[in-house]
């Protein structure tokens, strides 16, 4: 049976598009032309009739959206080669380069990382997050390189989530952020949330946002750019690049949150280090991950 949505929309509503007024709501997670294609195939309704895809709200009709069924997933192993920095049983930590996608996402239904880790570790991967991020516990962007753990059971998975949840996993990043800091050291804490109008994007706010928290210490300064190391004590979607973008230091090449940079595609941000206990040991584990030439060439430009 397919899953039924329903919204009283309230007063204060009326005059909004449907559509925008949905993509608003905390417990969505849809673009408006998704939402769009929704109302256009009959699934979304009004008081149960359809309406057109720029329906304007007046109040207190009743909205039903039939959530459609997810079409069936196969995911084909790809032979792709990866960069394994540490692997056993129950876990790996993989050296991500910059470009690759996590997992399939609209745009990029092959030649992903999980497309990879099938192809070198067949069944052995969780399955806590469904047949399309089998074994991922944690992401990094697509442009964003470096580590990241994946785990190959169940068990694992859970013990690695729940050093997430409670901020005992050590996460490190490396980057470029446009601009000098006031101070070498600095704790940027400042709740992230959806942006409310563009869906893909994250922002600084107060409404229906989480709390993130992102320590950053100055390595290096440059004439118009500085090299930074970052610890996340919290992991929101795109939170260091969101936290320096709110700061008005947005990551160099970032081209969501600032401005493209000629030579790289994307932002030069690296995850350099993670930390954690093992599952089955209980032993903490930390790993390093080297500067890659993308990001080398950047600073060396720097100077």
């Amino acid at each position: 049976m397919p899953e039924t949505k329903q919204w009283l929309i309230p007063p204060d509503a009326a005059g909004a598009r449907l559509d925008k007024w949905l993509a608003s709501q905390e417990t969505l997670d849809i673009t408006r032309s998704m939402l769009q294609q929704q109302i256009e195939n009959g699934n979304l309704t009004v008081n149960q009739k359809q309406v057109s895809k720029n329906y304007r709200l007046k109040g207190g009709e009743m909205v039903q959206w039939a959530v459609p069924e997810p079409e069936p997933l196969e995911l084909i192993p790809e032979n792709i080669p990866l960069d394994i920095v540490y692997e056993d049983d129950d876990l790996l930590v993989v050296n991500k380069p910059k470009g690759m996608v996590v997992h399939p996402a609209p745009g990029h239904s092959t030649g992903t990382l999980v497309h990879a880790l099938l192809y070198h570790c067949g069944n052995r991967l969780s399955g806590i997050n469904g047949v399309i991020r089998p074994g991922i516990v944690h992401r990094i962007d697509r442009f964003t390189s470096g580590l990241l753990m994946v785990a190959k059971n169940d068990t694992a998975h859970q013990a690695l989530s729940a050093q997430i949840q409670v901020h005992s996993f050590t996460r490190e990043y490396q980057a470029v952020a446009m601009g000098h800091f006031r101070e070498p050291d600095g704790t940027i804490s400042a709740p992230i949330g959806r942006h409310p109008v563009d869906r893909k994007k994250m922002c600084v706010t107060e409404k229906n946002a989480k709390p993130a928290v992102t320590h950053y210490h100055v390595l290096t300064e440059y004439q118009k750019a500085t090299h930074l190391r970052l610890r996340l004590e919290t992991g929101r979607t795109h939170q260091i690049r969101v936290h320096l973008a709110y700061l008005g230091h947005p990551v160099l090449g970032d081209d969501v949150y600032g401005k493209p940079y000629p030579g790289i595609e994307g932002q030069c941000l690296h995850a350099a280090k993670i930390g954690f206990v093992h599952p089955t040991t209980g032993q903490y584990m930390e790993f390093e991950s080297p500067l890659p030439e993308y990001f080398q060439k950047v600073l060396r430009g720097l100077k």
